[in-house]
């Protein structure tokens, strides 16, 4: 990521979204490898897929100039998980499109840093890339990322509701939750 892409991001009070770096990478595996961040993903990743993770992420900034960011929090941890946006790998009646998102490291939960954190992104998505909406997506019990998802303002239409095309069919977790954010400029 370039510096003036992350210069160019709103700092949250607590948080700094920021680039990656490679003392990132054994937290993030650490992070990927919690079955209780994991309990809404189809799997727990091991050292090697963490790191092709943040791989894709990188590669995903290159391409699109805006990606997900590394959580630092002011005083407190230099890493904690990631909030960003990124444009979907798979096709769906919502896609292309722009979908908010965050993966916090459990020991940090319930502490608000996800929202902060993503409502720094929206900010970002709306102002600096002129965004006209962006989405996020969930399965139906992850209650944590749907408040997440309130708290934002983002609206849930069920008629939006999808089968995950990267799961098979039968997995529990196929079922997702779509909720829309639009930008509404002032008047």
């Amino acid at each position: 990521m370039k510096d003036d892409v992350e210069k160019s991001v709103p700092r949250a009070v607590r948080l700094r979204l920021c680039e990656w770096r490679d003392e990132d990478l054994a937290a993030f595996a650490d992070l990927n490898a919690d079955p209780r961040m994991a309990e809404h993903l189809p799997k727990t990743l091991t050292r090697t897929e963490s790191d092709q993770f943040v791989s894709r992420i990188c590669a995903h900034f290159e391409k699109h100039g805006f990606g997900l960011w590394a959580v630092e929090v002011s005083d407190v941890a230099s890493f904690i998980g990631f909030v960003g946006l990124s444009v979907p790998r798979f096709d769906a009646h919502f896609t292309p499109c722009s979908e908010i998102g965050w993966r916090i490291a459990h020991s940090y939960w319930n502490r608000g840093y996800a929202t902060e954190g993503a409502r720094a992104a929206v900010t970002y998505a709306f102002s600096e890339l002129g965004l006209s909406e962006i989405v996020s997506f969930t399965v139906p019990h992850n209650l944590a990322s749907r408040r997440v998802m309130e708290k934002l303002k983002m609206s849930h239409d069920p008629s939006d509701d999808f089968d995950h095309p990267m799961l098979s069919e039968g997995d529990p977790l196929r079922r997702h939750v779509l909720c829309r954010l639009k930008n509404r400029p002032s008047p």
